[in-house]
This record gives C-alpha cells, sequence and structure tokens, in this order.
C-alpha cells in the first residue's frame, strides 16, 4: 500500500505555529518516505472559514516549501456524501435521535471523565416511538457504541485505548441543523482519499478509536495516527489564531521559512540545536523516534523569531 498523508487545516485564520507544526510534521514524515501528501479544507463551519482565508492558506504552506500532489474537495461541498454514509449506518440500524440540550449534556449530574470531558449517559438511547412523537425540538442524531476497547499504537504518542462506550458514550454524527459533524465527515474524507497516514495535535487523541470504528463499520481500513505535541504558551494554554504575533501574517514580515522550520525541528527533537534549514532538508533527516514532549512551550520559540 502506498503512503498517503494529509493536512486538513480549517480556514477561519492565518495560520499559527501549532498549525504549521502539524502541517510541517506531517509532510516530512511523508515525503522523507517517498509518499504522496494531500490538502484538504475543513470547512464544516461556513460561518467562520471563507475561501480568502484558503488561499492564503495556500501560500503559506507554499512559502514554507510544503508542496501537495492534489486537493480534495472541501467538506462544505461534501453533505450529499456525507449523507449517504449516514444512510448505511442508519441501515444498520446504529443511530438515534437525540434530544438532549447543551446544558443537559454538561450537567453536573451527568457523567465526566476526569479531564472535565462529559460521557454521553444514553438518555435518548431508548426512547419509545411515542416519547419520540412526544419531542417538540429538532433532534441530533447519535451513533450507539459498544462496551469495546480500541486500541491503537500511536506514531507520537505510544500505545493508546479507550473504551468507546465507558469513555466516550454515544457521539454525534449529525447537528440538529443538519449540519455532519467532524467524527464522520473526516473518516469518509480520509477514507474516500486513501490517506494511510493521519498527523493532528495530540488535543485529538481520543478522536481516533471514535473514527476507528466509524471506518470498521463503513469498510475504510485503519490508517496509522501520529499525535502531535501541542505548542503552548508559557502559561500553559494552547496557541490559536489568537495569537496574532505568531501567525504567519506576522512572521512572514521578519523572518525566514528555513528560520520557522528550524525553530519548530529544534523544539520538537528533531535535530540537535536550532540551525535555519529548509522543508526538504528536514524530510531527509525525519524520523518519528525523535519527536518528544506531549507540549512544547514556545518561549524559546518566541526568543528565536
Amino acid at each position: 500500500m502506498s503512503l498517503v498523508g494529509r493536512f486538513a487545516p480549517t480556514p477561519s485564520g492565518r495560520m499559527h505555529l501549532g498549525n504549521v507544526f502539524a502541517a510541517l510534521i506531517s509532510w516530512a514524515s511523508v515525503r522523507s518516505r517517498g509518499g504522496e501528501w494531500v490538502l484538504r479544507m475543513e470547512d464544516l463551519d461556513t460561518q467562520r472559514t471563507s475561501a480568502a482565508y484558503a488561499q492564503t492558506l495556500r501560500e503559506d504552506l507554499q512559502w514554507l516549501g510544503l508542496d501537495w500532489d492534489r486537493e480534495t474537495p472541501a467538506q462544505s461541498t461534501r453533505s450529499a456524501v456525507y449523507q449517504r454514509y449516514f444512510h448505511r449506518l442508519e441501515a444498520l440500524g446504529l443511530l438515534y435521535p437525540c434530544y438532549c440540550t447543551r446544558s443537559q449534556l454538561h450537567s453536573v449530574n451527568a457523567p465526566h471523565l476526569s479531564d472535565g470531558t462529559y460521557i454521553y449517559p444514553g438518555t435518548c438511547r431508548d426512547l419509545s416511538p411515542e416519547q419520540r412523537a412526544a419531542q417538540t425540538r429538532p433532534p441530533a442524531w447519535r451513533i450507539r457504541t459498544p462496551d469495546q476497547t480500541i486500541s491503537l499504537e500511536d506514531l507520537a504518542q505510544g500505545q493508546f485505548q479507550e473504551n468507546l462506550l465507558r469513555q466516550c458514550g454515544d457521539f454525534v454524527v449529525r447537528r440538529a441543523d443538519g449540519v455532519y459533524v467532524y467524527q464522520l465527515a473526516v473518516t469518509v474524507d480520509d477514507g474516500e482519499s486513501g490517506v494511510t497516514e493521519v498527523v493532528r495535535g495530540v488535543d485529538l487523541l481520543s478522536s481516533a478509536p471514535r473514527q476507528m470504528y466509524l471506518q470498521t463499520l463503513l469498510g475504510f481500513p485503519h490508517p496509522a495516527y501520529g499525535h502531535i505535541p501541542l505548542l503552548v504558551a508559557p502559561d500553559g494554554r494552547r496557541l490559536s489564531k489568537r495569537d496574532a504575533d505568531l501567525d504567519l501574517g506576522a512572521l512572514r514580515q521578519r523572518v525566514s521559512s528555513e528560520e520557522v522550520i528550524g525553530v519548530l525541528a529544534a523544539a520538537a527533537g528533531l535535530i540537535p540545536k536550532y540551525t535555519p534549514l529548509s522543508a526538504q532538508e528536514l524530510a531527509s533527516q525525519f524520523a518519528w523516534g525523535r519527536i518528544h514532549g506531549c507540549q512544547l512551550p514556545i518561549t524559546e520559540l518566541q526568543r528565536l523569531l
């Protein structure tokens, strides 16, 4: 099987260093082994995303030297595709409508994991036809999860496992407004475009077992996963597009692409000490075993940049 990686950003603003880090690691991993790199715009939230941001993102990738072999259709154009897979899950008898409000889901009485993440308690799982008919608000749609532990060997984080029923619960695949959610959309997109390696932030690690569950149901193979460290501010806050001083719009005014890549490569442990280098130079010496840490503070990055 040929290696296919992908970068799937949300075009809702300028890329910050955390986005660049994910793109760089994904690209270098694929190019180091002669694979194909795919670009996809994850613009399900059409209120926050735009074609202008998507074009700027492409230009920033080109400035960094991160070329792609093909770009797959943006998620905002694929609702009919997601609907077909939604109906396949429905035909398996695995979907049901959920009428819970946001306040009910996040109630202090609802089950939560130690990190505060709520676990859906199955409130609407077994409603009778009469109970469903009595509801007045449009439902979201959830998929039934089994009492099954799904394990993976992550390229960056090592062994990870999650019991779908007890650590996640039945999760949403379509919102009440009819929009298909991330878990289903990304599973379908990766599966249809032949992606064999998914690189993204460690904050999405718990999504992998859910997507593997959907992959099995929909007949897609499991890709390899690499959930890389997050870049965080000195106070521990993860970077976001609000950190405008560390987005490419600001950085391109004062540093070269080689300096950006060198800083990120050194921070991740891919090179022994900071030195400017091109994306191609990084790919020639890339190794997953060198990536370290769960979080990378940006204090040193800010000093250098």
